[in-house]
């Protein structure tokens, strides 16, 4: 008999792109901390604090991995329908922001709350199913799934803030200020392209292989069993999800920290050191410095993945954890020029978007494809805890300097807190072994 038809598996690597892309929008938020943070007496229309505007991150990243877990049974049943959902509402949530945004509850609500629920519906989907596509790259795979999470913010940054003129500064829909414009703006567009993407989440046939590809028994460097499949049940009953979920937390801690004050930072740095002679020249600067922590942010989850198909998902992890744990301690002293503030902000991201590529991976190594989408929400809880723990310690850090005077030293205390929390990864890191048999 004939072989089915399958679709072209290349079709879901693009569909994936264009998906992450736009819930890659959550990363653009730092775009908008100078505007929002702004005092009312200052000329600003929002004058939240720091610890306001770090609130409304945190909200998005806790609601993106809460909403990935509730829906993770749901979405691997129905994948395509969760990818639409998850696209309305995220598309829903910026709209909202714009037409009500202009109180940090309303702000803490629609792009917080909502747009980082649609995001969660949606996330886990092409990961999914492009693991189930890609079974003989998952490494690969899982990074270029979520490239376009860490290049989309590159995107959405430079849209709002220079490319043309930056919408941020062109822009007034229905006399809205600049800010708000861009959200419904935003969240037209997330909504159309998030829709197209979905076309293509399906689940390969069952029994699908690739091409001259069969599923060893075990490997040297990364020794997973053929047969073993661990429902988020069996998997929650493991040592090895605990190990992985303080793994991730510890990682994410230093990326998520840095996003959020990456441009806050660079204008200390850049002013206490004398480099920028003024804030506007340090803000430039430092928008450079977030420019390129988003495009190695996207490089990193595509190179730390086919690096880890290479020499095992374990060795990479240690890795990835032990240079970011380096760099986050060095980050204070070298934050201070313009050469030292992109290389580090480069290398932190080009870590941090590791983590997206390398965690999927191993949660389907340790513990199967079948139930990936489920698993890994369980194991993305750590990016909420890291979501909240990250910005809101920099951003308390950075309203006690104001309040007290302090200069750019106070930024030492949380980037410490961040580096050994990395360092305890790699330490984790050395010491995880997969699952040997399933939990009866």
């Amino acid at each position: 008999m004939p072989e089915k038809k399958v679709m072209n598996r290349n079709f879901v690597v693009f569909g994936a792109i264009l998906i992450q892309l736009c819930l890659g929008a959550i990363y653009a938020w730092s775009v908008f901390t100078k505007k929002v943070t702004l005092a009312l007496a200052d000329g600003g229309e929002y004058g939240f604090t720091a610890t306001q505007a770090a609130w409304v991150f945190s909200a998005g990243l806790a609601a993106f991995a809460v909403v990935m877990v509730l829906v993770g049974p749901w979405a691997k049943k129905e994948p395509r329908k969760a990818t639409m959902l998850g696209g309305a509402i995220l598309g829903l949530g910026y709209v909202l922001g714009g037409f009500l945004g202009n109180s940090f509850i309303a702000q803490f609500i629609c792009i917080g709350l909502i747009g980082g629920a649609g995001i969660g519906i949606a996330y886990v989907v092409p990961i999914a199913v492009g693991l189930k596509w890609f079974p003989d790259k998952k490494g690969m795979i899982a990074g270029l799934g979520v490239a376009g999470f860490g290049f989309g913010a590159t995107l959405w940054v430079k849209l709002a803030g220079s490319w043309f003129g930056g919408l941020l500064n062109t822009t007034s829909l229905f006399g809205l200020p600049g800010v708000q414009s861009v959200f419904i703006i935003y969240g037209i567009i997330f909504f159309l392209v998030v829709l197209l993407g979905s076309i293509v989440m399906v689940d390969p046939p069952v029994g699908y292989k690739p091409k001259g590809w069969e599923q060893k028994e075990s490997t040297a460097k990364d020794p997973t069993t053929k047969s073993l499949e661990f429902n988020s049940k069996e998997m929650l009953k493991t040592p090895q999800y605990f190990m992985l979920l303080f793994m991730f937390i510890g990682s994410a801690l230093a990326g998520l920290m840095v996003i959020y004050c990456i441009r806050l930072f660079g204008v200390d740095a850049l002013q206490a050191s004398g480099f920028a002679k003024n804030a506007e020249l340090a803000g430039i600067i430092a928008g450079t410095a977030m420019a390129f922590y988003a495009i190695f942010n996207g490089l990193g989850r595509i190179i730390w993945g086919i690096v880890s198909d290479k020499i095992g998902r374990k060795m990479a992890l240690f890795l990835m954890f032990l240079i970011q744990g380096i760099m986050m301690l060095l980050f204070i002293k070298v934050g201070g020029s313009k050469t030292g503030l992109i290389i580090g902000a480069s290398l932190i991201g080009f870590n941090f978007g590791g983590n997206f590529a390398l965690f999927p991976a191993i949660t389907s190594d340790f513990f199967g494809l079948k139930n990936l989408g489920p698993n890994y929400g369980w194991v993305f809880l750590a990016y909420g805890v890291a979501g909240i723990a990250g910005p809101q310690v920099a951003g308390y850090f950075k309203d006690i300097a104001i309040k007290s005077g302090g200069g750019v030293d106070t930024w030492s205390t949380p980037f410490i807190i961040a580096g050994v929390a990395c360092l305890i990864s790699a330490a984790l890191a050395i010491f995880v072994k997969p699952p040997k048999h399933k939990i009866a």
